[in-house]
């Protein structure tokens, strides 16, 4: 079984995130076509629910108007 990703505080505001965080730069069409909606929500997930990501690195340049992200993160429960 895979051990969680482990948490460290961020900043003085008693926020806590994963060490390692999801580069999502890749997902959009920044360097090749975009793969399914499907497959990139399927990838979210897993680094979320069975890696225990929860820092994801996104940006509105990265594809903007495309929320894969956002959607994964409300399904998940995620804030």
């Amino acid at each position: 079984m895979l051990q969680p990703v482990p948490q460290t505080k961020l900043g003085s505001q008693g926020l806590e995130v994963s060490r390692l965080g999801l580069g999502c730069m890749g997902m959009s069409s920044f360097y090749r076509p975009t793969r399914p909606e499907e497959e990139i929500v399927e990838l979210i997930r897993y680094a979320m629910e069975q890696l225990g990501v929860t820092l994801l690195d996104t940006s509105d340049t990265y594809g903007p108007f495309t929320n894969e992200v956002l959607k994964t993160v409300k399904d998940v429960g995620m804030k």
